[in-house]
């Protein structure tokens, strides 16, 4: 997959976490990113903070830094164009994985059902590797702890063993003459 392809967001990370914009978020999903935005605020209870928040204009310098748009679109110092120029009219909000998967439940357009469905049938899948990853690790503890208890006999047979490897002794010589 290439990075650059319009369907695939771009992750950012920002207050330590990761995130993706508003506006690739709504193309993921098929929709204008002003009907994501609507259904968030429609819906303020499923969107706490730690699933999307709104830039600060700091934030969103900074961000805009990382991607180059033409200046004649600007029309204040941090990029935030009037009404008049089309554009951004607002700070953007960017959302967290699990924004993203909020976002998908709340939207009803054909690609996010299609999303949220996917990514409940990838959850599904993923808790049944950790299910199966757990048993293998039990398994594999019961066998360290075997493997322990057998490395605990062997020194001792080992310790045992080291006297008769050792060579005899030689018997004393016998002394000639008185």
């Amino acid at each position: 997959m290439n990075s650059d392809d319009p369907q695939i967001p771009h992750i950012y990370r920002i207050r330590g976490q990761r995130v993706v914009l508003d506006s690739d978020l709504a193309r993921m999903y098929g929709i204008l990113g002003k009907a994501l935005n609507q259904a968030v605020k429609r819906n303020p209870g499923r969107f706490p903070d730690v699933f999307c928040f709104q830039l600060t204009r700091e934030e969103f310098v900074n961000l805009r830094s990382q991607f180059v748009t033409s200046s004649s679109q600007t029309n204040d110092e941090y990029g935030i164009t009037e009404i008049k120029h089309g554009g951004r009219r607002f700070l953007p909000y960017v959302f967290t994985e699990y924004g993203a998967l909020m976002a998908a439940t709340v939207l009803n357009s054909e690609k996010a059902v299609q999303l949220s469905i996917f990514l409940v049938r990838g959850f599904i899948r993923m808790r049944e590797e950790l299910l199966a990853n757990a048993a293998i690790l039990k398994r594999i503890a019961e066998i360290d702890k075997t493997l322990l208890e057998h490395d605990d006999a062997l020194k001792i047979i080992w310790s045992q063993l080291q006297p008769l490897l050792q060579p005899p002794p030689e018997p004393p010589k016998r002394r000639i003459g008185f």
